[in-house]
């Protein structure tokens, strides 16, 4: 998995765990739906930090919090 993935498999964890559908996220965050969709379709390949600190707002949950999870702590090094 990598980091775009382990991304998109988190906002999806945290939209099931807060009960919101990807749509109300893009609502609540103020990041574009499109964009949102991109992220969670795999579309997405580089995930601006900016783009993520609107999403964890949604979500009320700090940038800490949001990588603190074992999706991320398994990801090997990408090279490119």
């Amino acid at each position: 998995m990598n980091i775009s993935e382990a991304v998109a498999e988190r906002i999806l964890e945290l939209c099931k765990q807060n009960n919101i559908t990807v749509n109300k996220l893009s609502t609540i965050s103020g990041v574009t739906q499109s964009t949102v969709n991109d992220i969670v379709n795999h579309k997405a390949k580089n995930i601006g930090i900016i783009t993520i600190k609107k999403l964890c707002d949604g979500f009320d949950l700090t940038i800490t919090d949001f990588f603190d999870n074992d999706i991320f702590r398994s990801l090997e090094q990408e090279l490119y």
